[in-house]
């Protein structure tokens, strides 16, 4: 389905007076990049990082965690090598270094003068579907969205270049992590011959030169997923119903202030929730999250699934097939159960 019905896109066009194929390319960003910067910096409204806790609440949760860490005993696997047990410490702690580094504005949708959180996301649903009919690694989908979130962080985009944008991040994400990515002629085919090949080319240096090259240093919650599975010794079903909520995310632009590392946290906390475990001292450790630090953002993510037309949307038809045990069909009927519970154990 062409993202551009969902946009509204031909009322676009007709109120700038020519169509989309016709749009000179450079109107796909405002290049006054000084501008952009400074009018971000002013209406940045939110703390960077979330959740937003007091000093005194933060400090006695690291606290919870050192004591935890320094009483746990780590079961290294030496015969995993999929875990590289000897450098794992060194490339976690390396990547929570990067972690802030490339992180979008939380708040970036205020400097845009054509666009909303409501576009973002059926743009994110949109690549939800090219990503799954090409057969793309989870990670490509999680590096173009990262891509997206950061580029218009930092410039002002029309509405009629939302979807050049996507499919051009996923076009530098695919290069990234494919082993045989699809070819820029694909992804023209993608926008049903919306943009040109020479468009999503020129998009490319556009986005590279904006981002400073940096792609490979943003490390998705997968990789931090994995970490955490060993409290429970990699669980399918968890591990399962944890990769449907932590995609549910990607649609909630609320999580732009979370760092992927506590993102896998809260799908992997949601998911224990939902099937009845609990957050030991394990999880603890592999994931540096206590439950208290989880909570607000499992409460998001009921409200995410509770949403009215949260059906419609394609990661959740992705996810209620039998390939996915049904994640999403279990999900969003735990939720509409448990979420007046949860409310209310907040409360308290």
């Amino acid at each position: 389905m062409e993202v551009e019905q969902h946009l509204d896109v031909q009322n676009r066009q007709s109120a700038h007076g020519h169509p989309l194929d016709e749009e000179p390319e450079e109107q796909m960003v405002d290049l006054d990049e000084s501008e952009d910067e400074e009018e971000t910096a002013r209406v940045r409204k939110h703390p960077r990082i979330w959740p937003d806790m007091a000093t005194e609440a933060r400090m006695r949760q690291e606290q919870q965690v050192k004591e935890i860490t320094d009483k746990f005993v780590d079961q290294v696997d030496v015969f995993d090598t999929t875990m590289v047990s000897e450098y794992a410490e060194d490339i976690f702690e390396y990547m929570g270094e990067l972690e802030e580094e490339m992180m979008p504005n939380g708040d970036y949708m205020a400097t845009q003068h054509e666009l909303n959180w409501s576009m973002r996301q059926t743009l994110v649903d949109w690549l939800l579907q090219v990503h799954l009919r090409y057969h793309m690694v989870p990670e490509t989908l999680w590096i173009a969205i990262n891509i997206i979130d950061r580029f218009l962080s930092k410039r002002v985009v029309s509405l009629v270049k939302l979807q050049l944008v996507g499919v051009t991040a996923m076009f530098i994400a695919a290069k990234y992590e494919e082993i045989v990515a699809p070819s820029v002629e694909e992804f023209v085919f993608m926008t049903e011959n919306g943009y040109s090949k020479e468009e999503i080319l020129k998009g490319e240096r556009i986005m590279l030169q904006t981002l400073d090259f940096k792609i490979s240093h943003y490390c998705s919650p997968y990789s931090w997923m994995r970490k955490i599975s060993k409290a429970d010794d990699y669980d399918i079903q968890t591990r399962t119903l944890s990769k449907f909520l932590t995609e549910v995310t990607l649609l909630d632009h609320r999580f732009l202030r979370a760092k992927p590392s506590l993102v896998a946290a809260v799908g992997m906390y949601t998911a224990r929730k939902m099937l009845g475990g609990d957050w030991n001292e394990g999880f603890t450790f592999y994931s540096g999250f206590t439950e208290e630090q989880l909570l607000p953002g499992h409460l998001l993510l009921i409200d995410k699934l509770v949403g009215a037309n949260f059906g419609k949307m394609y990661v959740h038809k992705k996810y209620a097939h039998k390939k996915f045990l049904k994640a999403s069909i279990f999900a969003t009927e735990w939720a509409r159960v448990h979420a007046g519970d949860d409310l209310m154990a907040l409360e308290e």
